[in-house]
């Protein structure tokens, strides 16, 4: 592997601001910890408002972003760190943000031809007069949130409100039709799909407590399910990846509905790193070590707003709508820009894509 940052000053960025925080420095610390064992000079920064002071004073010059959640996996770090030239690990703005909310991500994906559950957004105000829209069970979860965080499976209509004003505290809720497990997620890392990770909660659902807790939780992997489905929802996996436009290591979450087609639940684009996390799984299943692993995820640091007209980092640009064509201002030309053409920044329907 070629190690492009060696000798360089890497600064893991942890913690944050958001719900996901204590999960985020336990990332940050994992990965830190495996990058200084591979010969790397690794900055950990917890990250603050000041983010871009503590950044030049650590002397960074390259960013490897362990930050879930609000503030780090939807684009504002993403896009401080193009404003200051620091290449990043991970996706880029555009993929970030897209992948944060999760109602966007699945008409993306639906209209990919991936399979999603049904649902309806139920939008801040309207918690106390709202009707469920599905029979019992469904899924109440924030429109914008990870780690299961506000999430609740609803069993009975009378405890639909209560649902909803969890959820609510931050910000739109979605409510989906609920699909039986099991539940399977699936690493792709740089484009290539991983062994899937059957989970198997001790009791109840997948939820904040199960995942962070040692003990709540088995996880198989290789996933116990028919060979001919792994391969469909690995292949599903890069599908989405690649609709979103997202970039480095993410995890793809499915539930397999009891024999029913699979379902995709969301696309997370800074998977947890932490000793129970699901992407270092995989990865040893398919034979990287942790080590390995968080190195690999540094070699694929860039700056996506300079990639994407062919700047020096030299990495492909992002798209998160790589079939849709946009209107966008076409450059002035040099030779007119004192003539008073009428043609000089004329839309002209061009590609999002990166050629």
């Amino acid at each position: 592997m070629q190690k492009r940052w060696l000798g360089r000053r890497v600064a893991v960025l942890e913690g944050g601001l958001s719900s996901e925080r204590e999960v985020s420095l336990a990332s940050g610390k994992a990965v830190a910890s495996a990058l200084r064992t591979r010969g790397h000079d690794v900055v950990e920064i917890d990250v603050g408002r000041d983010l871009p002071r503590q950044i030049q004073d650590a002397g960074a010059e390259v960013a490897v972003i362990m930050l879930h959640g609000t503030y780090g996996e939807d684009g504002c770090v993403q896009g401080m760190l193009e404003v200051l030239d620091v290449p990043y690990t991970g996706s880029g703005v555009g993929a970030s943000s897209l992948c944060m909310d999760k109602v966007r991500t699945k008409r993306l994906l639906a209209q990919a031809g991936l399979p999603v559950a049904e649902d309806k957004v139920v939008g801040p105000g309207h918690w106390q007069d709202a009707v469920l829209p599905f029979d019992p069970p469904v899924v109440v979860k924030p429109a914008e949130e990870g780690s299961s965080v506000g999430c609740s499976i609803v069993d009975a209509a009378g405890d639909y409100g209560a649902a909803l004003m969890e959820a609510g505290r931050w910000g739109s809720v979605l409510v989906e039709r609920f699909h039986p497990g099991p539940e399977v997620t699936v690493t792709v890392l740089d484009g290539e799909p991983l062994p899937p990770v059957e989970i198997r909660p001790g009791e109840g659902f997948y939820d904040y407590t199960n995942k962070y807790t040692s003990g709540r939780t088995s996880y198989i992997c290789p996933a116990e399910i028919d060979p001919a489905v792994a391969e469909r929802i690995k292949g599903m996996a890069a599908t989405a990846c690649e609709a979103t436009g997202v970039r480095g290591v993410a995890r793809v979450d499915f539930m397999l509905g009891g024999g029913a087609d699979p379902v995709v639940l969301e696309v997370n684009t800074i998977p947890g790193m932490t000793e129970l996390s699901l992407v270092p799984m995989a990865a040893q299943e398919a034979g990287l070590t942790f080590e390995e692993l968080a190195e690999r995820i540094l070699e694929g640091a860039s700056l996506h707003c300079e990639a994407a007209s062919g700047g020096r980092h030299g990495c492909p640009g992002e798209s998160a709508y790589p079939a849709v064509q946009q209107p966008r201002v076409a450059a002035p030309d040099p030779r007119r820009a004192t003539g008073g053409d009428p043609g000089a920044g004329r839309l002209e329907a061009l590609p999002l894509a990166a050629p």
